[in-house]
């Protein structure tokens, strides 16, 4: 393929499936409107690979045997954030790095860019269940845990899984212009850009039982009864100490302030009660936001979505029976 982008997928034994083919994909679809992206694959030992769904995969050898890259994408992986990054894998990302024009991560990939030092000092993200650790692991990182994907300086990283594919259909649009990446969001019944970020699938808050008993006391009350008065001098009084003081237990155990604390509570049992098909009007009631301009207003800075967006996404598989203009399925642009 004269003139083509070579875009080098560096692969390991158990990465994620998704992380290589969402935006191997993309890449191949632009090259029907245009493009000209040639992969190759290379793995730590320049030997096959096991994928996360049990598939080999070939590869076309270590990071030595191929030449300058347009791209390198370095792909994800559940052992990345449970055991010890294989020091191979690090030494090909160092080795690939300066011989790139894009440094790119997908998901858990994040950590091996940052093993290899090249996000020290940037801005970064990665899966949202794992971005606490990206930020504890290495906190020179300024880890952005609720974006889809984020740029600096050149290095690109995503968020999990799916937001590969995002990111991916981004590259193509800063090579090849919004015309053909929107051909190519078209093909694949995608959104150009997908409306939120990672906050909307993130799990309920889980919290360790803090150490004093006041502040325990406080925490299962505001868990069990999101819909009371939650001021801070109200729960001051029911903790038996100041606000100032319990300002200063909740920064201290939880790492978060009363207020943040309380929204964030009533938003996880807010979502829960979407996810069961109550409307918006009786969520905003039970989950403590007193109106549904409340509940919008707050889904829509913390989440990026409105109530009714986020209940029609994660209520349920089954298809509803119309369809809004700009719907999952009908890309936008």
């Amino acid at each position: 393929m004269t003139g083509a982008r070579r875009v080098v997928f560096v692969v390991f034994d158990g990465m994620k499936m998704l992380d290589l083919a969402g935006p191997a994909e993309v890449f191949a679809e632009a090259n029907l409107f245009g493009a000209a992206y040639s992969p190759a694959h290379v793995s730590p030992s320049g030997r096959p690979v096991a994928t996360s769904t049990g598939l080999r995969l070939a590869v076309d050898g270590t990071a030595r045997d191929v030449p300058d890259a347009d791209t390198v994408v370095v792909t994800g992986g559940d052992a990345l954030v449970t055991r010890p990054i294989d020091p191979e894998l690090v030494a090909a990302v160092r080795t690939l790095a300066p011989r790139t024009r894009r440094l790119v991560s997908i998901c858990t990939g994040s950590f091996v860019l940052a093993a290899a030092g090249v996000l020290a000092g940037r801005r970064a993200t990665t899966h949202w269940r794992h971005a606490p650790l990206l930020a504890r692991s290495y906190p020179d990182i300024r880890v952005a845990p609720d974006a889809l994907y984020v740029e600096d300086g050149g290095i690109h990283t995503s968020a999990g899984v799916s937001a590969g594919i995002d990111l991916a259909l981004a590259l193509v649009e800063q090579d090849h212009g919004a015309d053909l990446a929107r051909s190519v969001a078209r093909s694949l019944v995608m959104f150009m850009q997908r409306p939120g970020g990672q906050s909307q699938f993130s799990a309920p808050l889980e919290v360790r039982p803090p150490r004093t008993a006041a502040l325990r006391a406080v925490v299962d009350l505001v868990s069990a009864r999101p819909s009371l008065d939650h001021g801070a001098s109200t729960l001051a009084a029911r903790a038996g100490v100041s606000p100032r003081h319990l300002a200063r237990l909740f920064a201290a155990e939880l790492g978060t302030t009363p207020a943040r604390y309380v929204e964030q509570v009533r938003l996880d049992h807010a979502k829960a009660l979407l996810d069961a098909g109550h409307g918006v009007a009786e969520t905003a009631r039970e989950a403590g936001f007193g109106s549904a301009e409340t509940l919008r207003r707050t889904f829509v800075s913390r989440l990026g979505v409105s109530p009714s967006q986020y209940r029609d996404r994660f209520g349920s598989t089954r298809p509803r029976p119309r369809e809004d203009p700009g719907a999952a399925g009908e890309p936008t642009g």
